[in-house]
């Protein structure tokens, strides 16, 4: 007879090796941490590694497993020896969190140069695209496998322009080309590479700050026309992304590929 699993069971990540990109940025920080959280193994990748290896020691701190690692994913050199050494140290990779984004400016078409667009994507197409290739390949090898893509509401809707108001703030073309781009790749991997046990999801936040948002509503004109659209009435929060990344990494999801999580207080629903 089969043993079934305890429900919380499902959802811990113990000896599980997860890196994340982009691991020390505005989502990247809680991605990382509720990772360490769930007991895996967390490599925190970005070019700016002293960031990385702040974080790295707080959640040691907090007695996580967490460690800073550079990658830079313009450069092709970079991703390959981020691959290899990391693959070489902790002998495989488990989870791969695609959350870097490359936003050099928040342009309309007609602002947007060659040289900005081509940039952007050699982060944001071009190497997640090789860091995907590089990682899914020893998962292949190993036939397991898991890898969550951290898109936007902007990858699953066109931007809701009147929301900026006079505010000075605009979606980015883009940055909408980027994340809907996630999206397709998602479905992508899941549909080819389920055959070889690996899973491949996304999730699409909504708005998030950081900052004290009553303080900010007072006199942002963008966060209170957001917020008032908003089914539940606020950004996302620290802790918002947290259970959406420990669910899609764990064993709780072990049935779902090719999904896209939307978290974003209903702002999708109307």
């Amino acid at each position: 007879m089969k043993q079934i699993m305890h429900v919380l069971k499902m959802f811990q990540l113990e000896r599980k090796v997860a890196i994340v990109t982009g691991g020390s940025g505005l989502y990247g920080e809680h991605i990382s941490s509720a990772l360490g959280e769930a007991g895996a193994i967390v490599i925190i990748a970005s070019r700016g590694l002293e960031k990385c290896e702040q974080l790295a020691q707080s959640l040691q701190d907090q007695g996580c497993q967490a460690f800073a690692r550079r990658l830079d994913l313009a450069n092709e050199d970079s991703i390959a020896q981020f691959t290899a050494e990391v693959t070489a140290e902790f002998g495989q990779i488990d989870i791969l969190v695609n959350n870097s984004v490359s936003r050099t400016g928040l342009n309309d078409i007609e602002q947007t140069t060659a040289d900005g667009w081509l940039r952007d994507q050699q982060v944001n197409g071009l190497g997640t695209m090789l860091l995907t290739k590089a990682i899914v390949r020893t998962m292949r090898e190993r036939r397991t496998g898991n890898i969550i893509n951290i898109s936007s509401i902007q990858g699953i809707l066109g931007p809701h322009f009147p929301v900026y108001g006079d505010s000075g703030m605009t979606s980015g073309i883009e940055y909408t080309y980027t994340k809907w781009g996630m999206v397709g790749m998602t479905k992508w991997l899941a549909n080819y590479y389920g055959k070889f046990n690996i899973r491949a999801n996304c999730i699409s936040p909504g708005g998030y700050n950081p900052v004290d948002t009553e303080q900010e509503i007072a006199s942002g004109e963008f966060l209170q026309r957001y917020i008032e659209r908003t089914p539940l009435g606020r950004l996302a929060d620290e802790d918002d992304i947290k259970g959406a990344i420990v669910y899609l990494a764990s064993e709780a999801s072990k049935y779902v590929t090719g999904h896209n999580l939307i978290l974003d207080g209903g702002w999708s629903s109307w």
